[in-house]
């Protein structure tokens, strides 16, 4: 094989256009031109020899509750009055909540999160939302994912964060549990690894395309930059896919991760660790948070399986001895209004609280929580913007002073983990 990249494949179509139809099923980059025209940008980071992340073993666990998780029967306010007005129906009694503070509590089914709240090793941070907020699902997540809130993006706040952290392209540095890839993850320099089942994490290219794959495996540098990048891709990608499914298939454990997909995507991540996978980064999603009608019957099943997932998480991360590199993160796109509406659920709002789970953390409440009585139009008013927490995953938990480079704009942490 030559260096053209528009020489023609056995399907007819340009190698460089073969090369993307194969990689897409590998869970490369979504936008393989625009990844290629940039491997420049990857290549010349490299020349940055020796060096070293400041905090190499530590690990991101992203986890994104997708929908608008309601605040408020999250982290209950069980002695404000106005709650209890605005929610006459679905405000959790006082006798029901998991108090945790001489004013707050978690919803009743979230017994993992007291636990993990009680031993120290959870913060909530009140408030968390963005200015001019947006709420609509698509356009307040693509916030969230970019970290850049009302502006445009070609990348997300982690493939920033990665690209900058580790300017060398890494195999596997970041993995992502999903039938498609998160924006979140978009990354000039990285390659996430995506799969949603490790049991049918295989690459079923047609004939040509794997003899393609095969040969570029072969082949030694060419001089291409975009070439050799993407050979490196195809060389690791079947040693990627062998490595998940045989840690997953293989993982034991006692603990408790309950029912549903989230236990089933943790303690995945969990056989990943355990296996001394090199990523770094790890993200995951758990749907069902929009609850527009009958909450509190969501709410409980929802809750069930994320409380249990959590705790039987951070012990797995204990039985291994891994407890002081991992941390986990949770948000939301957005709240839900104050009051309940007509179908005994609630509508999209603003502010919501985020959470971080951790051994190494100083648990506690973050922030101040947002007034019940001093609304916008009916909504809780943002009282801290969710880039602070971002600012401090970054800085205080993975090391990486310079988080302006990555969030565009200078945020305050929080000292969670000071």
């Amino acid at each position: 094989m030559t260096g053209d990249t528009t020489a023609k494949a056995g399907c007819g179509c340009s190698r460089r256009e073969f090369i993307g139809r194969g990689l897409s099923t590998l869970g490369a980059t979504a936008a393989l031109p625009l990844f290629l025209e940039e491997t420049r940008l990857a290549l010349a980071a490299n020349a940055l020899a020796g060096f070293e992340p400041e905090h190499p073993e530590r690990i991101l666990v992203v986890l994104e509750l997708s929908g608008g998780n309601d605040g408020l029967n999250t982290v209950v306010p069980f002695t404000n009055d106005e709650y209890y007005r605005l929610r006459p129906t679905l405000g959790l009694r006082p006798e029901a909540v998991l108090k945790v503070s001489d004013e707050f509590g978690f919803h009743s089914n979230l017994l993992g999160f007291e636990r993990l709240f009680k031993d120290g090793e959870m913060a909530v941070i009140h408030g968390c939302g963005y200015p001019n907020p947006n709420r609509s699902h698509f356009e307040s997540m693509k916030f969230w994912h970019t970290g850049v809130p009302n502006a445009p993006e070609e990348r997300g706040w982690l493939g920033r964060f990665a690209d900058a952290y580790y300017p060398e392209p890494k195999k596997s540095y970041i993995v992502n549990l999903a039938k498609e890839q998160s924006f979140a993850l978009m990354s000039r320099v990285h390659s996430p690894v995506v799969f949603a089942d490790p049991e049918h994490f295989t690459w079923d290219g047609t004939p040509e395309q794997k003899e393609v794959f095969k040969a570029l495996s072969r082949e030694r540098v060419s001089g291409n930059p975009s070439l050799d990048f993407v050979r490196s891709i195809s060389a690791t990608a079947g040693e990627s896919s062998e490595f998940i499914r045989t840690a997953c298939a293989e993982y034991r454990s006692k603990m408790d991760y309950g029912y549903g997909e989230i236990g089933v995507d943790l303690k995945r991540v969990a056989a990943m660790i355990a296996a001394d996978s090199p990523a770094r980064i790890y993200y995951v999603s758990f749907g069902g948070f929009d609850t527009h009608v009958s909450q509190a019957g969501q709410h409980g099943g929802l809750f069930n399986r994320l409380g249990d997932a959590a705790l039987a998480f951070l012990n797995d991360m204990k039985r291994l001895g891994r407890e002081n590199d991992v941390a986990l993160l949770m948000f939301t796109e957005f709240g839900r209004r104050v009051k309940e509406n007509a179908s005994l659920g609630t509508d999209h709002g603003v502010a919501s609280p985020m959470f971080i789970v951790g051994a190494r953390l100083n648990g506690g409440f973050y922030g101040r929580h947002p007034s019940l009585t001093d609304l916008d139009e009916g909504d809780l008013k943002m009282t801290t913007d969710f880039r602070s927490v971002y600012a401090t995953m970054i800085k205080e938990w993975m090391g990486w002073d310079d988080a302006r480079s990555v969030l565009k704009a200078d945020f305050p942490t929080l000292g969670v983990f000071a």
